[in-house]
């Protein structure tokens, strides 16, 4: 792989990383998705970085069952799917008036829940 491809991906993980970060303390910005992905461009571009994300104590929690197969503990099921309607709702009767937005919204919500419910549960 040439360097321009390896500093794009690293450029992509590292901003990743960055809002996965923002993730955690604004529930409208996932954080698990946005790790992985930035697990993706690092493992690609530098083992380094990628090994530094997945030992990571806080960022490395989020993503190291998710990536081993184990799944998704019952408490993060339930707080992510419980947090997300409530914030979809929220937006979409207080917030977003063009129709067209609320039906993304509503879409994208059944679509998340959906794939976090068909995830292998860790209790």
């Amino acid at each position: 792989m040439n360097q321009t491809k390896k500093y794009i991906l690293v450029l992509i993980g590292s901003v990743s990383v960055a809002a996965g970060f923002i993730g955690i303390f604004l529930p409208l910005l996932p954080t698990t998705p946005f790790l992985l992905l930035a697990a993706t461009c690092y493992i690609r571009a530098s083992s380094r970085l990628y090994h530094w994300l997945i030992e990571h104590r806080l960022l490395g929690k989020y993503i190291k069952g998710y990536l081993d197969g184990e799944g998704i503990p019952l408490k993060a099921k339930a707080f992510s799917i419980t947090l997300l309607w409530l914030t979809m709702l929220y937006s979409g009767i207080f917030i977003v008036k063009i129709l067209v937005v609320r039906i993304i919204m509503l879409i994208t919500a059944t679509g998340v829940t959906w794939h976090i419910l068909s995830q292998k549960t860790r209790i």
